[in-house]
């Protein structure tokens, strides 16, 4: 609901909960288990450069949606700081 996202834009909008880099964060999510994939016995950063790399391979003229494929599950890294999967 519009609720819900005014809540969490108040939580999380000044980012002030931790810095860190992409990279870092990239690290933390290796320490999460995915709900959704339980099963996975690699890290979840390998996941997220599989993810680009495959993207890169399909399109290489388009370095955004490189980029997009890498930060796709970034937000997951939430789950590490107290939110639901």
């Amino acid at each position: 609901t519009v609720d819900f996202v005014r809540r969490k834009s108040a939580q999380y909008g000044s980012c002030s909960l931790r810095r860190m880099s992409v990279m870092e964060a990239l690290e933390l999510l290796d320490q999460l288990v995915d709900e959704s994939d339980p099963d996975v016995d690699f890290p979840n950063s390998f996941h997220a450069f599989q993810t680009a790399e495959g993207i890169r391979r399909a399109h290489p003229d388009k370095d955004w949606f490189h980029l997009v494929g890498l930060l796709h599950d970034l937000g997951k890294v939430l789950v590490l700081f107290g939110e639901p999967q």
